[in-house]
């Protein structure tokens, strides 16, 4: 990508604890509200109770995101999604964790849906998208990396739009004695369970208004928190 070639994003779709309207987010983005650090999850009630019983707080989130941004644009269900996240099924990873110290032995069915590749998986299925998708997990928190691979199938031609998803659930207390040198694990930005999506493109239009270059993804990228930020503020 040279630093002249643009990439266009829609407005993006968000889910977060405590996070009801459009003014929660334009508060949030201003820096005058702060994201629930709690386990809340949607309620998904477009999907079946027997679907949605077991799934994560992440998932859940995926499958919102994803539904909403598909309910908005409807060209966006024909695109293949490129899923982000930092830490991934890690209140399942915890409770395995847990059950292996304890009992010895691993569940199956809870190991299936521990695995990264869980919440846009289940993303797919409740919602019947079949253009496939990809996983990043960005080393060392590097976001803009993830951000770079949603654009890869752009710039190589093989794909028009791309749906990237971003979600990380609540850090549970069994992580507590991992603090960080500040003294927790869940600092105000950074560790608050967010989840959204967004349509990109290398193309202007009525849906992807924001223009990015490469040195847009360096600055406004550099967390996803930082993403979000800017494309509600961006975008109507």
């Amino acid at each position: 990508m040279t630093d002249e070639q643009a990439v266009f994003m829609s407005r993006p779709f968000p889910w977060a604890p405590g996070m009801e309207t459009v003014q929660d987010w334009t508060e949030w983005a201003a820096g005058n509200r702060q994201i629930e650090i709690s386990s809340q999850s949607p309620k998904l009630t477009f999907t079946s109770p027997l679907f949605r019983r077991r799934l994560s707080q992440i998932s859940r989130m995926t499958v919102q995101v994803v539904h909403d941004c598909i309910e908005a644009i409807p060209q966006a269900a024909e695109c293949p999604e490129v899923f982000a996240s930092f830490r991934g099924e890690i209140g399942r990873e915890g409770d395995i964790n847990t059950q292996l110290i304890q009992d010895k032995e691993i569940l199956p069915a809870s190991f299936s849906l521990s695995v990264f590749n869980t919440p846009i998986a289940l993303a797919t299925i409740a919602l019947h998208l079949t253009r496939g998708y990809s996983v990043v997990f960005p080393a060392k928190q590097d976001f803009p990396a993830a951000v770079s691979a949603g654009i890869a199938p752009l710039l190589c031609g093989d794909e028009r739009n791309v749906l990237f998803v971003y979600a990380d659930e609540y850090v549970s207390d069994c992580y507590d004695s991992l603090k960080s040198p500040e003294g927790t694990v869940k600092p105000e930005r950074g560790y608050e369970p967010l989840a959204f999506a967004v349509m990109m493109g290398l193309h202007k239009d009525s849906d992807c208004t924001v223009q990015l270059t490469v040195q847009n993804i360096k600055d406004v990228c550099s967390t996803p928190q930082h993403l979000l930020s800017y494309l509600l503020t961006h975008t109507a």
